[in-house]
């Protein structure tokens, strides 16, 4: 079903959000932001060198003491570990500038760094991003709870650590549903973990000028592999118990059990396997191509000591539905839960990707 734009917004009340007055409402309609003739001079090619150049266009972009120290903040991974799937006000500690605070062509820098950093195809990557601000702004259209700061204006954006050739810092972007935490060290990619991914309204909603579907891509991908089983497999991969959400969460890094609890990879067929890289690659692709590839390459090399565990329907489109993959590195989560914000009726999902060894960077 696909839920319409409602009309008219939430009531005016004069008051805005309370529980931050930095917060706002109003949406910063990143899809449609234009990117400034002004990256030009960072050149085309997908190489680390362009990356520094468009955030070093965004810092002196910055005249305002203030904003420049919401968007440049110290590296460390207690830092890093501030993100939520929680909405903006009730999850303050984030880092960043909110994209809100900043002018339309900082918003458009913004949007050429995020789509230098992440996968380029539809329902991944940017796109993805782009769908889920898309979200918070259909929340803020049909709630009048304004203190949870819903809409697009609240999501952050930050680096953590000073963007360099050599040195470590984390490239941050997060809000409502969405964290994004890109660690670079020396001039590479060490960690492009933890990555949260959550939406309410699911599997579809129009806001924005376009129909929005993030996750149903992974949620299919799941589905496809588990109904690909067969009932003595569906016996293996079923996990005891029941999950209403994941595990490995926000402020939950010790979560991941050290035990693996489900079916063998190795006693897949190819064809499943096949559909099980498929459904990894939903996570992974959400970064740039070559990156992703080297991960995607690390993950299907250790299928011989990684499990598949899930809880509910097959079909993974039911409340509690839950779907666990673990290997030595690899851990992913997907898990459907009722309605939180909409009041709507339905299930939205919680999703994380995590790598054991690397995440924010391995630190």
């Amino acid at each position: 079903m696909t839920l319409s734009q409602p009309a008219g917004g939430p009531p005016n009340d004069g008051e805005g959000p309370e529980a931050d007055p930095r917060l706002g409402d109003t949406s910063t309609l990143m899809g449609t932001a234009p990117i400034p003739d002004v990256v030009d001079e960072c050149g085309t090619e997908a190489s680390y060198a362009r990356l520094l150049c468009l955030t070093e266009l965004l810092t002196t972009s910055i005249e305002d003491e203030d904003l420049l120290g919401y968007l440049q903040d110290d590296y460390s991974v207690e830092e890093a570990q501030n993100w939520s799937n929680l909405p903006a006000g009730a999850f303050p500690a984030r880092p960043g500038a909110l994209l809100g605070e900043c002018t339309i062509l900082q918003r458009g820098i913004v949007k050429a760094i995020m789509m230098k950093a992440t996968g380029a195809a539809d329902n991944e990557g940017f796109d993805e991003m782009v769908q889920t601000l898309n979200a918070d702004d259909y929340i803020a259209a049909v709630s009048t709870d304004y203190v949870a700061g819903y809409s697009s204006f609240n999501t952050k954006f930050a680096f953590l650590g000073t963007p360099a050739e050599t040195g470590t810092w984390q490239l941050y972007y997060g809000g409502h549903h969405f964290a994004f935490t890109n660690t670079y060290t020396d001039g590479a990619l060490v960690g492009a973990t933890p990555s949260f991914h959550g939406i309410e309204p699911f599997p579809a909603f129009d806001m924005n000028g376009v129909t929005n579907i993030p996750l149903t891509q992974e949620r299919d991908a799941f589905a496809a592999l588990l109904s690909s089983l067969t009932d003595e497999q569906q016996a293996a991969a079923t996990l005891a118990g029941s999950y209403r959400d994941i595990l490995a969460g926000p402020q939950a890094d010790d979560a991941i059990p050290t035990d693996q609890e489900g079916m063998p990879v190795s006693d897949l067929d190819s064809d499943q396997q096949a559909l099980l890289t498929a459904a990894i690659a939903t996570y992974v692709e959400d970064i740039s191509e070559a990156e992703a590839a080297a991960y995607m390459q690390q993950y299907i090399s250790e299928y011989p000591d990684t499990v598949l565990g899930f809880t509910g329907t097959t079909d993974v489109n039911s409340e509690d539905d839950y779907v666990r993959v673990h290997g030595p590195s690899l851990w992913l989560e997907f898990s459907l839960q009722s309605n939180k914000s909409t009041g709507e009726d339905g299930n939205h999902p919680h999703s994380v990707w995590r790598d054991i060894n690397d995440d924010y960077g391995g630190n």
